[in-house]
């Protein structure tokens, strides 16, 4: 297996795909009767899917400062994010299972439909208004998004089974090298296109406006049904066969376990009291469906999540280092954006292309850590290295203001990009290691799952801090707003106002009707002063929390076990 290939935990659910395939793969490949032309047609369709797929996961990251100002849902940020990676990182083994059943060409043109429907429906979200049972526009996307997600499980999961179907395992390794690749090309070319797509490519037609943003979302549909069209009409029909049960009650008992408890917390301290009954009934629910969870899965053969893994104190103390430090992961790749357009003034064009650094820190520390202890066979001082510098760069980040530059921000990223790097490519290698051949398949799928509901686990804690932390500095910063914005001002109105100075001095001058005498210049510059003074000094002070999290994963990493990575025996000393 390709160590390498899931640098970032981004894109942990090719890993969790791959693995599931090698799981029910039968010991003796047998090849199917296929036209080399219809392998490199099948091969192509199976690369646009990918590159599909990783675009998703980077292409929005700048996208959404301009998203959730138009369609008024700053305190729902993370959950754009959050909706998609809960329904794919669940689903993914379901997927799997299903393909094993029924074939993955047809399992995999299921999941193109439901993504590209996913697609087209996101991009159209708020365009007529508020719309029954699913609300606002904000409420719309996130509902789309996680359609798109039941979908973008599948892609994944299908295309890794069919190129295991359609070669024998020593041709694989060249094409998860091109795999990799996609990703590689996905995590640069991405954030700087969603931003020039958001920036440039606002259209009218018919006399209706298609705001930039949308074009984030219209921009998967021509490549997927073009993969498409090329799957169904040249992908072979695929060997299949009744191996195992689908574990639906454990999926759906994950379910249980994380979206009360998510919900929980993002509506904590903003639209209900801590200790209110609806969120304290909301954690119950989580402690139940998890203690339920743990029942069935002791219970079921196919479980989605063996318990028998626990058993090793690698994988424990692995998989919890990974899943700490995956909550920090995301929550800065999701929020710098919105520091850098919103208390910077940066165009979302400029602000994908200042992601560069942060990626190409992460793909370095990556690579070299997997090289150096490919020679050295030692992992655990690059694993304890990488979460030191890590440490380091989120301390760093916590120090910035509207007084930092680009340039001043980026050897940060870089620093913080490098601690990511050993954590994403070792943490596969050492928990495989840890088990015989016959259970590295469902060990890895399960570290994989870790990492992805770290990551949406960090999202949702994030944006809560977000959150609580505007409501706190806005009025510290700006006692103005009221006169700016009348008796309610909300967080996505403060900031719109922070993005759009001509939008400010409209609701200044608005206000200011009865008071021809004001000086409105200086108002409007004091108001986008303190708007930015308020957004960045939230933001830093998430970034501060998750410096703790870092600690706390940082800890945990000092006490993984050594073991020979050649024998995966325990080491004696």
């Amino acid at each position: 297996m390709d160590d390498q290939q899931g640098h970032r935990s981004f894109y942990s659910t090719q890993r969790i795909s791959q693995v599931n395939t090698q799981t029910h793969e039968k010991p003796e490949h047998q090849p199917l009767t296929v036209s080399d032309k219809d392998r490199r047609t099948t091969l192509i369709a199976l690369l646009i899917v990918f590159l599909l797929a990783a675009l998703d996961m980077t292409i929005l990251s700048t996208a959404m400062p301009r998203i959730v100002a138009e369609l008024n849902g700053l305190e729902l940020y993370a959950w754009v994010t959050t909706a998609y990676m809960l329904a794919s990182t669940v689903l993914v083994p379901i997927y799997g299972k299903l393909g094993d059943l029924y074939g993955r060409k047809l399992i995999l043109i299921i999941g193109i439909c439901i993504f590209l429907l996913g697609s087209m429906l996101c991009g159209i979200s708020g365009e007529f208004g508020t719309l029954p049972l699913l609300g606002d526009g904000m409420h719309q996307l996130i509902v789309f998004r996680a359609i798109k997600g039941i979908g973008g499980a599948a892609l994944f999961t299908s295309a890794i089974g069919i190129i295991a179907d359609l070669y024998p395992p020593l041709q694989r390794a060249k094409f998860m090298g091109l795999f990799g690749a996609i990703f590689g090309i996905a995590s640069i070319v991405g954030p700087a296109l969603g931003g020039f797509l958001t920036d440039f490519a606002t259209v009218t037609l018919f006399g209706h406006e298609i705001a930039g943003w949308r074009w984030v979302f219209y921009a998967n549909v021509p490549l997927g049904f073009l993969a498409l069209f090329m799957i169904a009409a040249k992908t072979p029909k695929l060997n299949h066969g009744t191996r195992g049960k689908i574990d639906f009650a454990g999926a759906a008992l994950l379910l249980l376990v994380f979206i009360p408890f998510l919900l929980a917390l993002t509506w904590g301290g903003s639209k209900y009291p801590w200790s209110s009954p609806t969120l304290l009934a909301m954690f119950a629910l989580s402690l139940v469906s998890l203690v339920v969870f743990i029942m069935v899965e002791a219970r079921t053969p196919d479980a989605v999540m063996p318990l028998s893994l626990f058993r090793s104190k690698v994988f424990v103390i692995t998989n919890l280092s990974g899943f700490v430090i995956g909550m920090a992961f995301l929550g800065v790749v999701m929020f710098m954006p919105l520091f850098m357009q919103v208390v910077l003034g940066v165009n979302a064009t400029n602000s994908g292309f200042s992601m560069f650094p942060l990626m190409a820190g992460l793909m370095v520390g990556s690579i070299v850590s997997g090289r150096l202890v490919s020679k050295s066979g030692h992992y655990k001082p690059y694993m304890v290295g990488g979460a030191a510098i890590l440490v380091l760069g989120v301390y760093l980040l916590s120090g910035i203001n509207p007084g930092t530059s680009l340039a001043d921000l980026s050897w940060r990223m870089v620093v913080i990009g490098l601690g990511l790097g050993p954590s994403q490519s070792l943490v596969n290698l050492i928990v495989q290691a840890a088990f015989p051949m016959s259970q590295i398949g469902v060990a890895t799928s399960s570290t994989q799952f870790f990492r992805q509901i770290g990551n949406t686990v960090g999202v949702a804690v994030f944006g809560t801090l977000l959150t609580l932390n505007l409501t706190a500095e806005l009025p510290k910063q700006v006692p103005m707003l009221a006169l700016a914005g009348g008796a309610s001002f909300s967080l996505s109105q403060a900031q719109t106002s922070a993005m759009d100075p001509g939008a400010l001095r409209e609701r200044v001058a608005s206000a200011m009707v009865n008071r021809p005498d004001a000086d409105i210049d200086r108002v409007v510059t004091t108001l986008e002063t303190g708007l930015r003074l308020a957004f960045s000094n939230a933001i830093t002070a998430m970034f501060s929390a998750s410096l703790w999290i870092i600690l706390i994963g940082f800890l945990i990493t000092l006490f993984i076990p050594v073991i020979p990575l050649h024998t995966g025996l325990p080491d004696k000393k």
